[in-house]
């Protein structure tokens, strides 16, 4: 019965009240797949993913640490002569920018299930 509220409570606390701040790092890029590099961000710094957009081009990415305060702002940034409007998607807890939030998400939702199978009593059969 403890272990299971023991997997429920740190299974759903954010991964970022640990305090920990490593993140993905991955310079800009025209390419879909960024899988980067660990890098160790400041106390005031989240990680984030950019993503950029101009007319008549494909998209860019890049992944690493940002001040808080520029979570969620939209900056012009220079990439192979253009000028692209890039966005950073913030996000708390170690490596937490490594992964799409939807397959974040599942494997929460998959760890709150177990941590409940195991809080609850057995029926016999």
């Amino acid at each position: 019965m403890v272990l299971g509220w023991l997997l429920l409570v740190v299974t759903a606390l954010s991964p970022g009240v640990t305090g920990a701040k490593d993140c993905i790092f991955c310079e800009l890029t025209d390419s879909t797949h960024c899988p980067g590099t660990n890098m160790r961000c400041g106390d005031n710094e989240d990680c984030f993913t950019g993503h950029g957009v101009a007319p008549g081009t494909g998209p860019i990415i890049n992944k690493g640490c940002v001040v808080a305060t520029s979570c969620g702002r939209e900056e012009p940034i220079s990439y192979k002569g253009v000028t692209y409007s890039l966005v950073t998607t913030c996000c708390n807890g170690p490596l937490c920018n490594h992964a799409p939030a939807g397959r974040r998400m599942a494997r929460t939702a998959t760890g709150l299930v177990l941590g409940l199978g195991l809080l609850l009593p057995a029926r016999p059969l």
